[in-house]
């Protein structure tokens, strides 16, 4: 496994093509007693069809750095460029639009819309960037992942297994360049866990898309060709 070496992903090659880029990357907020940083210098490189899994214990900054280099937060200072576009300085409309584009996600927390059934939680993300079919794609990619008979279900019909292939359908349905998963198996049991990631590998790699995992699981992550540590908001040797 090629695991990374903090003071090699440090220098991000000028004019190089890359699905991600950061550089100097710091978080801070503002507590009563002072700030509180969260993240610390980080600067690292991930190529187009990589897999990446950044692991750290809890509260080592590996969510709110997956949060960064998505847009859904902006940093205190340094850059994220995804996919050429420079996150850390478009505005938040900007940002949207990026991950509309470009971007898949898969959260813990699977995070379905209850109100609506497994169908058209996937048909959503096609919808809302505005295609003319949104139900063909999302019929065919839920029959992938197991769901052919569950379209008319709604999450609290479906397991925790199952609300996950949904996620993982609507993450991928979108053919996103890019993927973050956050914890994917952390609200599952272990073998219903581990069919999961089976599932996520087999769409990244049909895909190929570029992968990047947040985990605490350090099996899980050396699933991937890459792995990036964090301990205190800092990279260290993984």
């Amino acid at each position: 496994m090629n695991r990374a070496d903090p003071s090699s992903v440090q220098v991000v090659a000028v004019g190089a093509s890359h699905a991600l880029e950061v550089t100097g990357l710091g978080k801070r907020v503002p507590l009563p007693a002072g700030e509180l940083t969260i993240l610390d210098d980080v600067g690292f490189t991930i190529e187009r069809g990589d897999a990446v899994a950044i692991v750290g214990a809890s509260g080592s900054g590996k969510s709110t750095l997956l949060a960064l280099m998505a847009g859904l937060d902006v940093p205190s200072r340094g850059r994220v460029v995804l996919e050429g576009e420079p996150m850390s300085t478009l505005d938040e409309d900007g940002r949207a639009r990026v991950r509309g584009e470009k971007v898949g996600f898969v959260f813990q927390s699977f995070q379905l819309l209850p109100s609506l059934t497994a169908l058209e939680n996937v048909m959503l993300p096609l919808e809302l960037r505005g295609d003319a079919d949104a139900e063909t794609p999302a019929r065919a990619i839920l029959s992938q992942v197991g769901l052919g008979e569950r379209l008319g279900h709604y999450p609290r019909q479906l397991s925790g297994g199952e609300q996950q292939r949904v996620a993982l359908a609507r993450a991928f349905v979108t053919r996103p360049s890019l993927l973050f998963a956050d914890e994917p198996t952390g609200n599952l049991d272990t073998r219903t866990g581990q069919a999961i990631i089976e599932l996520l590998f087999d769409l990244n790699a049909a895909a190929g898309t570029t992968l990047v995992l947040v985990t605490h699981d350090e099996h899980l992550a050396q699933r991937c060709n890459r792995m990036l540590r964090l301990d205190g908001g800092r990279l260290v040797p993984a």
